[in-house]
């Protein structure tokens, strides 16, 4: 979950929605310059936070009881490996698309936890076969990858209300293309891309936000409660080319 806090309470947006986000902001990209296999990355893109812990115990708290940000977790084997499990069922390309993410995430921790390490070497050699299979270049991938990897950080910024006022810039990441893309918001609250990425000038993007007017909750079944009588905010941004 992406958590806020307000002064109500909790902002809550869950990973899938954030997904589905980051799909709607590639659904805008230059037709010219979109990846192979088109549709399969699409769907690899809103499913690359998949595969989360149940609604039990107390997986989706902290220990004061509040709703947990995906960031106070540094990893979850057991969700990273579902992930793949799931992204494998529909196609080699949609596993090698989220496993590409998994060990971008967190190739830096595997020093720390062994089970950990085990899974990323898993998965780098899943990588390899699949790209042997599937007769592929390490150029396509890593370009499809890098799209990806570009439409999720985007998404993360804005469900995380993490645009800079006053048109500061914000470095998005490296696109694709190896172009570094910066992203502001103007004083009309439209949003800027430069350099500009998309096929229209202007489009609208949205997310439904959860507004928890709780602070805790004893356990995972009283915040899935809490949630499902939520008002929800449908948060949108309008994107224009200068």
């Amino acid at each position: 979950m992406i958590v806020k806090s307000t002064d109500f309470g909790w902002e809550l947006i869950h990973q899938q929605a954030h997904g589905l986000l980051a799909v709607k902001i590639a659904m805008q990209w230059q037709a010219v310059k979109r990846t192979n296999r088109w549709t399969e990355t699409l769907v690899a893109l809103t499913e690359h936070d998949d595969g989360q812990d149940a609604w039990e115990a107390k997986n989706h708290l902290t220990e004061a009881g509040a709703p947990k940000d995906f960031r106070i977790d540094q990893y979850s084997v057991g969700q990273a490996r579902r992930m793949v499990e799931i992204a494998l069922e529909k196609s080699r390309w949609n596993a090698l698309m989220v496993s590409m993410h998994s060990t971008f995430l967190y190739t830096e921790l595997e020093e720390q936890n062994a089970e950990l390490a085990r899974f990323l070497e898993e998965q780098r050699q899943n990588q390899k076969n699949w790209i042997r299979q599937m007769k592929l270049s390490v150029k396509e991938v890593d370009y499809a990858y890098a799209f990806i990897q570009w439409c999720d950080a985007l998404s993360l910024i804005l469900c995380q209300g993490d645009l800079p006022q006053k048109s500061r810039r914000l470095e998005i990441s490296p696109g694709p293309d190896g172009i570094s893309y910066y992203v502001f918001q103007r004083a009309d609250q439209t949003v800027g891309v430069d350099p500009w990425p998309f096929d229209p000038p202007d489009f609208m993007v949205q997310i439904e936000a959860y507004q928890l007017h709780q602070l805790s909750f004893k356990d995972d079944q009283e915040l899935y409660e809490c949630i499902q009588k939520a008002p929800i905010e449908e948060k949108e941004w309008r994107f224009r080319k200068e």
